[in-house]
Formats: C-alpha cells, structure tokens, sequence
C-alpha cells in the first residue's frame, strides 16, 4: 500500500467487481484498485460445488447477516448470506445461469427512460463475457467468439478489448447428473401444463428443465477465476487489498458548489488508509453494502443520517429504499422406491461411494448446485406471464444448515419472481463495522400473500400427475391439511426462507424520480438536480425491479455495461 493514487477504485470483488476490474484494467495506462473486505478463495469449500454447505454460514466466506423479524414471516428473521471472499456471492451462491425475462429489460428502460437497457440492447452484453457450452449462436456466446460489443464496436475501450481477445470467460456447462425421481417431476410439470423447455435464457424462460450452472468441468466457476486469474494478476497496472474495508467514501464539495468522491478511506485490519481516485470510484458493494456505505458517507435519507450524528451532503431517500428479494416456500414430498440424497447419504459407505465418484470423475451429488431442476410458470391463469419459480432437489431437511431427514424425498421450493413487498437497509451506526438493519419486509402485501397461496396450490397439482405416481409422493411439509388463501398464506409465512437475491437499493432511474440514487448510466445523483462527480455503482442495488430468476448474472451484465461506460467516459475527458 504504498503508492495510492489510482484512475480508478473498485469497491467489492464480487460479482461485479471482478469483471469491471478485468476491463478497466485491459487499458495498460489506467491504475486501477480493487478492494474487497474479504479474504482470497483459498478455501478449498469455494471450489467443489457442494461447498456452498460449508461456506454459507461461515465467517470465512460470508458477512453473516440475518434480516430484522417481519411480521409477513410470523415474527420470524432469517439468515441472510452475502458473499465476503474474493468472487462475493459468485463464490458461495447457487451456481444457477439465468438471464430473467426479456420484459425486465423493457421496463428498466421505460423506470429510466433509457433504451439502451432493453433486452435487445442488454443481450449483446450477457453474451459479451459468456463461454457456453454449446458454442456462440443468437443467443449466447463463447470463448474465441467475439460477441457484437467488441467486434463493432469503434472506441478506444473496444479496440483495446480486441487487442486482449477480451470475452468468453464466464463458463456455462450443463450438470453432471441427473435423478430419476427429477426426470418424473419435469414430466408431471408437461402434464401439468408447463412446457418443455431446452434454454431458460431465450428471453422467455417459461417452461421445465435442468438448469444450466456457472461450472467448469465439476468445479465452482466463480468471477475470480473467470476474470482475475491469470488476467490481471499479471497486470502491472492491477492492484488488489484483500481482508481491506472500505469504511468511508471521501467526498469533497468543489469551488462551485457541487460534489466530487476523490476517494476512499480503507480499514486493512491495523490502521485505516486512504486510496485517491483521479476518475472514478466504483461501489460493487451489492444490494446491502452498497447503500450501507453510501449512507455512512453523508448520501441517503438526511432523517437518518443526522440520527446517526453523520452530516447529510446529499439527500437521497431511496439509498437504502426499495429492497426486493425472491422469497421461497419450501414444499417436502416423501416418495418411494426412488433414489435420493436422503438415502444416498444416509450412511458412511453412501458418503465414501460420493466422495469416490467426485474424485475420480468430477460428478455426482458433490457437483451439484444446490438446485437441479427449475420450472418457470404461472399461479394462476390469469398472470399475464410467468411470474414463479420452482427450484426442485432430490433431498430434503428442516432448514439449511440442518441434517437430511432419513426418509426418501424430494423438495419443490418455488417462489414469486415480482413480489410486491418492499423494504429498506439502513445503518444502526456511524460505525463501518457494525451490520445495517436488514427489512425486505417479507408477504406485507395482499397480492404477495395471494400468490404464496397460489404457488402451493400448483406445486400439489404438479405432484398429483401420473409422472409421479409410481413414487407415491406424499405431501410431508407444509401438509394436506392447509387448504384455504388464509391457512396457505400464513403458512408461507411460517416455512417461507430467502433465496438471497436482494437487489434495487440505489435504483436506477429518471432525474425526476424522487427514489432513484443513479442515472440510466448509473453515475450517483446529489439530490440537487445533479450528479456527484466521479462515482458511480454497478451492482444488483440499482436494479429498479428485481428479475424474473436468479440474479447473479444480470449483475454481469451491468457490470460490462458500467466497463463501457467509465472507459468512454474517461476517454471524451482526455
């Protein structure tokens, strides 16, 4: 930490980070940092898939947060993990590839007014960094394959890309296993009205398959492999402070009047250091460390920044606002004469025989995504499109963390993919260290509890095709004897757990939209009508609506497009 003056400053080397550290730093004149609070993935756990058991929960890989007791979950808080570790959350999530519906895209660019964040505009930027198992066609890329960005791209940032054959590097592969007792409940899906589908990710992700995972030859493919090693390690312009959090943003009111983040202030574990930027400080924080930093550098709500003794420099009431997150109620089937995890791991001879079968093949249960199968469709007739998601297991247990039960079983958890409730993240202190108040305020609209009810009701109507029949499934969780709106509601309130995708924090939005924290090209407003001066944010926090599926790689997305749009910004600056 000696020189520490950089062009630019990324903040979290998650998701985001990682890839905007990857192309920022691709341009051998700009300096660039990257922090993050967490320690490198070296732990072994990071790596084989199955390893996000031992991971989530541990504070060696996550911040350990738990949401505040909601009353729409029955007085009940719940874990909350969130990536601490070189990759983030791309290094303890579910390892699940999905876009979301082409529709998100479409209404971000009508909430921002922008159309470059429509789905025909966003999808050269998915494929962008894409290496599919399938090779590059309309849809998806692949390494060696340069997608529409790079190749016609005419700026400086482009040709520089070109010239590192930049792309490719984010891994998509198809599981190394499949179930029987699964294959049955993608049939009785078909019977139950769900389409076949071969690709979630075509824009419209309605149907039943297995979902593709961000893996490489049975190993966790996380952002840090994808985008720093080899690359930027071999940078002589990239550098990198692991175990560093940032505590503080610097930002310095100018001659005019206006505000201008020069840099950071980092805690390192013995001393706090400041890291200058002469461009740009980047917050790839995510949804909870985000608006927690924000907030702790005088930008958020002034109510309670001043409750908390910090001078307010911008009012902002949405840093913070707006948190959504994909709430999963957890249905349990008994079965019989099927093989299941339950059964296969119900003894050390079970254990040795996957341990084997991972070693010498890199398949089997310790390959696996916590997730195998998923379904998208409607909860009732009258949706207008697909509005939840199963994700099916060949296991089940009372709560993550907990043993499997010693009965055969399989787990359909399905979730609303547009919930309605919204809720906050606010600092408790002016404290860097202490964790903010988590409240995504859980099924506290009636349309959510409405759907809740809804969801169940498909999931037994699933389990009743004759696919399933030679199983006998027999509901075991939440139980046959919940049958109306109000038993099925409150049930979800009961058993219902997060699939941590917490997003919109410091939305996106137009200039007039009193919630938005960032502008279409995601530069931090001041809460006078402009914009604070070098700072931007690419995470799943400026997410104005939450995606229709599994967040992770949309956050790819805004990530390449942040890339761009810092470099060719710097380039019109000179």
């Amino acid at each position: 930490m000696n020189d520490t003056t950089f062009d630019y400053i990324i903040i979290g080397a998650g998701t985001a980070g990682c890839l905007l550290a990857n192309r920022l730093s691709a341009d051998a004149s700009k300096r660039v940092l990257l922090i993050e609070a967490g320690r490198k993935d070296d732990y072994h756990w990071v790596h084989i898939p199955v390893g996000y058991l031992y991971c989530i929960g541990n504070p060696r890989t996550d911040w350990l947060y738990n949401t505040e007791p909601a009353a729409g979950l029955n007085g009940r808080s719940l874990r909350y993990p969130r990536g601490k570790v070189l990759g983030g959350c791309s290094s303890i999530n579910g390892m699940i590839y999905m876009r979301g519906q082409s529709r998100d895209y479409d209404q971000w660019a009508a909430i921002t007014g922008d159309a470059r964040w429509s789905w025909d505009h966003s999808l050269p930027y998915f494929k962008m960094h894409e290496d599919h198992y399938l090779g590059a066609n309309e849809l998806h890329g692949a390494k060696g394959t340069p997608s529409e960005v790079v190749k016609q791209g005419q700026s400086t940032y482009h040709q520089t890309l070109r010239h590192r054959n930049a792309g490719g590097e984010w891994r998509i592969e198809k599981q190394r296993l499949r179930w029987d007792v699964l294959d049955a409940f993608a049939q009785a899906a078909v019977q139950a009205g769900i389409p076949a589908t071969d690709d979630f990710n075509r824009g419209t992700n309605e149907g039943v398959s297995y979902f593709e995972v961000n893996q490489k030859s049975g190993w966790r493919w996380n952002t840090a492999k994808a985008f720093l090693r080899p690359t930027c390690y071999g940078r002589p312009n990239f550098e990198m402070w692991t175990a560093a959090q940032v505590a503080k943003l610097h930002i310095d009111t100018q001659a005019d009047g206006s505000l201008a983040c020069t840099g950071v202030d980092v805690w390192n574990g013995n001393e706090r250091v400041q890291a200058v930027a002469r461009q740009s400080v980047v917050l790839c924080a995510g949804a909870i460390g985000t608006p927690q930093l924000l907030q702790l550098s005088g930008i958020g709500p002034s109510a309670l920044l001043q409750q908390h003794g910090i001078t307010p420099l911008a009012d902002l009431p949405g840093v913070g606002a707006n948190l959504q997150d994909h709430l999963q109620i957890r249905a349990v089937f008994k079965v019989k004469g099927v093989k299941t995890l339950n059964t296969m791991a119900n003894s050390w001879w079970g254990k040795a025989a996957i341990g084997l079968e991972y070693l010498l093949h890199r398949s089997g249960p310790m390959s696996m995504a916590p997730s195998q199968l998923g379904a998208f469709t409607r909860s009732d007739p009258s949706q207008p499109w697909p509005n939840i998601e199963y994700h099916v297991q060949p296991l089940s247990l009372d709560a993550f963390g907990e043993p499997l039960h010693n009965f055969p079983a399989f787990t359909a958890s399905v979730c609303n993919l547009n919930p309605s409730s919204r809720g906050t993240v606010n600092i408790q202190s002016a404290d860097f260290s202490q964790a903010p108040l988590i409240a995504p305020n859980y099924l506290s609209t009636d349309e959510d509890r409405r759907v809740a009810a809804d969801s169940l009701r498909v999931t037994r109507r699933i389990a009743a095709q004759p696919a399933l029949s030679p199983y006998q499934p027999e509901e075991w969780k939440p139980g046959t004897q919940f049958q109306t709106d109000d038993e099925l509601a409150r049930l979800a309130g009961d058993i219902g757990t997060t699939i941590f995708h917490p997003v919109g924090t410091a939305r996106m939005g137009r200039l007039d939209d009193p919630l938005a924290v960032v502008d279409s090209e995601l530069r931090v407003r001041d809460g006078r009508g402009g914009l604070v001066r070098g700072l931007r944010i690419a995470d799943a926090s400026v997410m104005p609506s939450i995606t229709s599926g599994n967040t992770n790689s949309p956050v790819l997305m805004i990530a390449e497009r942040a890339a761009e749009l810092l470099a060719i910004d710097a380039a019109e600056l000179g």
